[in-house]
């Protein structure tokens, strides 16, 4: 079991960090909503008035599942899309190469994120628990959630 542990603490640590940052953007976004709507705006993102909130609630959400360990998966694909519009619309004017694109913290966000998307939350997550409840065996486990 302790090896275990030891194998899953990356994929344990970033699910925590990038839900925890996720859940905080989406919180502050939504606290100043009419500041981001503005920002959205001078980035023109049509129906900014709609997006805004939207956006907000999504990150606020997949962060919380992922971090939770919730259809990590699943909740990883809307914020890639968000992380990659971000990256086409508030950062494409910084970025100039390769070395530039990969040092944002969107672009990193992505890599993370393609990550729980592939592998999902095999241990300490809320995944594990709905997939030991409802399969007796691992390969049922596997194509559940895990």
């Amino acid at each position: 079991m302790f090896k275990k542990i030891i194998e899953f603490t990356p994929s344990v640590l970033s699910r925590l960090v990038i839900g925890y940052i996720f859940v905080e953007s989406g919180f502050g976004k939504l606290q100043n909503i009419d500041k981001v709507v503005q920002y959205f705006e001078s980035l023109n993102i049509p129906f900014a008035h709609i997006q805004a909130p939207f956006v907000a609630g999504v990150e606020l959400a997949a962060g919380l599942f992922i971090a939770l360990g919730l259809l990590t998966r699943f909740a990883s694909l809307p914020l890639i899309v968000i992380m990659t519009i971000a990256l086409k619309t508030a950062k494409s004017e910084d970025i100039v190469d390769l070395s530039s694109l990969f040092g944002t913290s969107e672009f990193l966000y992505i890599v993370i994120l393609v990550w729980l998307l592939f592998y999902g939350a095999p241990i300490f997550s809320l995944d594990q628990v709905i997939a030991k409840k409802f399969c007796k065996n691992e390969a049922c486990q596997k194509r559940l959630f895990i």
